[in-house]
């Protein structure tokens, strides 16, 4: 499970900070060009955070949007943003019956599980999906990208590509894209997380803070042009994420 301290960090900035608003931008990306091929219908989010992303989802296609976490955190801000159908769940044993849902999302949730027990959430991610159903899943992505961010998220693991894909077809996906994302970036984090950090002494933190607006068009700018890449059907060979979607058969 995250952190709970983290839950109003994101609360504060989920709405405005440069990384939410490019990742929101790079996941439409993929995701319209597979409403367009089969709108959706009833959409599950599993490990909403806040409800914010399932809110959007549900503006952005016109559909019902349950959102569940297991932080009554999340349930609280959630309330606040008025998302309609909100519950508190674990997703390794989600309240739903089988195929429930045409579109699945679940954005950086499998990462809090520890190595060697990803496939409970998988399971039930997949369970819950109607076959030829949609799955979107993004985790943290690569060891070496690992940051005193993480540790205070209590993020568990990070995956390759590789290893997300074998995971999702594992339990009956068949994965139609999987790339990585927050790509450009991926030098400037490197001297971050194993140049400077390193020399430093402070403690795990988040780093959902605020920046200064020109800093936060800065690094907007790599995300929004890496949305447009993705989204023209390219792809990134490393990244700080990586994005899976799959139907199930």
């Amino acid at each position: 499970m995250m952190n709970p301290a983290e839950f109003a960090n994101i609360a504060k900035a989920e709405a405005d900070f440069w990384w939410y608003r490019g990742m929101r931008r790079i996941m439409f990306a993929l995701l319209d060009r597979e409403a367009r091929r089969r709108p959706f219908r009833h959409a599950l989010e599993a490990g909403c955070g806040t409800g914010h992303f399932a809110r959007v989802v549900s503006d952005r296609y016109g559909v019902p949007v349950t959102a569940v976490d297991l932080g009554w955190e999340g349930m609280q801000y959630g309330r606040l943003l008025g998302v309609p159908s909100l519950a508190q769940a674990d997703i390794a044993a989600l309240p739903f019956p089988d195929g429930a849902f045409d579109l699945v999302l679940s954005m950086d949730v499998i990462v809090h599980f520890p190595r060697g027990t990803e496939d409970r959430p998988m399971a039930e991610l997949t369970r819950v999906l109607e076959p030829g159903g949609l799955l979107a899943v993004r985790a943290s992505a690569l060891d070496i990208l690992r940051s005193r961010h993480s540790e205070f998220a209590q993020e568990r693991q990070r995956f390759t590509r590789r290893r997300l894909m074998a995971l999702a077809e594992r339990h009956g996906i068949q994965v139609l894209r999987c790339t990585y994302a927050n790509a450009l970036l991926v030098p400037v984090a490197l001297a971050k997380f194993r140049l400077w950090e390193p020399l430093t002494s402070a403690a795990p933190a988040s780093g959902v803070q605020p920046v200064s607006p020109w800093l936060d068009r800065l690094l907007y700018a790599p995300l929004h042009a890496e949305a447009a890449w993705l989204g023209a059907g390219g792809g990134f060979p490393a990244g700080q994420s990586l994005i899976l979607l799959g139907r199930r058969r």
